[in-house]
């Protein structure tokens, strides 16, 4: 794909034109929300995805400060956003770095900062106008309501359809510890159980005492684990008052046509870091499945031998 020229970007995203200086770090500075990201070969949209970020309508006395990790792309997007977001810190990766391990380089990068909040962001996500706004005030709200340690989880709906796609899940079954149902959004906060990690917003003594997504995780799972390990330690989710942006499902291309692999082509799809690593679910169940935890381990694997498609993630 060619590039804008340099007299172009700022006209293709307005958000570069808030360019971003060092605060002074004295009585008088603003509350800094470091917004973490990833990505790997989708230039244009991590573009389009980071001119929301610089977009938003922030209240008084808040600035963002973006950390990316761009793991490995060959599509030219760490150069693109270095042109046209020049603000934004930049780290590399290997390209093995998938979501999860991104998302912890960026947080390690993001905490020698000492930000006041975190956000965690999917390059796939954009961003309404007021979407960290919204964020913020619920947080404050729950604050005022005695809850100062609450992990704050936008929800996103598809742009075609307006249907909720990501955001806070409940656990949903009495005897699955790890069947989950979507939360909604209304016009209220709603508690949940944990979140998808598109847009998520935490605050820095919750940071301090959950710490950064676990290493046990490559790609999908750390978000859940994050959200279950914050209940555990005293914390509390929340998913925010109607939708802060908009994002499409991510539906593996391969879906449809696993149940007609063979058995050793279905068992190397689960493997991979974006199907379901036996190891890695071990470590979600061995976590937070409970005393029968290698049950609930072996049945997807065993609806996959028989054919039948994993759990949606």
């Amino acid at each position: 794909m060619s590039e804008l020229p340099a007299n172009q970007e700022h006209g293709r995203y307005p958000g570069a034109n808030k360019l971003y200086s060092p605060p002074k770090l004295n009585e008088s500075s603003p509350l800094r929300i470091s917004v973490l990201l990833t990505c790997h070969n989708r230039r244009d949209q991590t573009l389009a995805c980071l001119d929301r970020v610089f977009r938003q309508e922030l209240p008084e006395g808040y600035i963002l400060e973006v950390f990316l990790v761009d793991d490995g792309s060959t599509d030219g997007s760490g150069g693109a956003v270095r042109r046209h977001f020049p603000q934004v810190h930049i780290l590399k990766g290997s390209g093995n770095l998938f979501w999860t391990g991104g998302m912890r380089v960026a947080y390690e990068a993001a905490k020698t900062t000492d930000p006041d909040f975190y956000l965690w962001l999917n390059d796939d996500t954009m961003l309404n106008p007021t979407a960290v706004a919204t964020l913020l005030e619920t947080h404050q709200l729950l604050g005022e309501q005695g809850d100062s340690s609450a992990i704050i989880v936008g929800s996103v709906k598809d742009p075609d359809t307006g249907r909720f796609t990501y955001g806070g899940v409940v656990r949903c079954s009495r005897w699955h510890p790890m069947k989950f149902a979507p939360v909604e959004p209304g016009d209220r906060p709603k508690p949940c159980d944990t979140f998808n990690g598109n847009c998520v917003l935490i605050p820095r003594n919750v940071a301090r005492l959950v710490g950064n997504l676990d290493k046990a995780f490559t790609h999908a799972m750390g978000d859940t684990d994050y959200g279950l390990r914050a209940l555990r330690a005293g914390c509390s989710n929340w998913v925010a008052p109607g939708s802060v942006g908009a994002c499409r499902r991510n539906i593996p291309q391969n879906e449809n046509t696993m149940t007609r692999r063979s058995f050793r082509e279905r068992w190397r799809q689960v493997n991979k870091s974006k199907g379901l690593p036996p190891k890695e679910y071990a470590s979600l169940l061995r976590r937070h499945g409970g005393p029968l935890w290698f049950v609930f381990w072996c049945l997807p694997y065993v609806r996959m031998m028989l054919g039948g498609r994993l759990p949606a993630k």
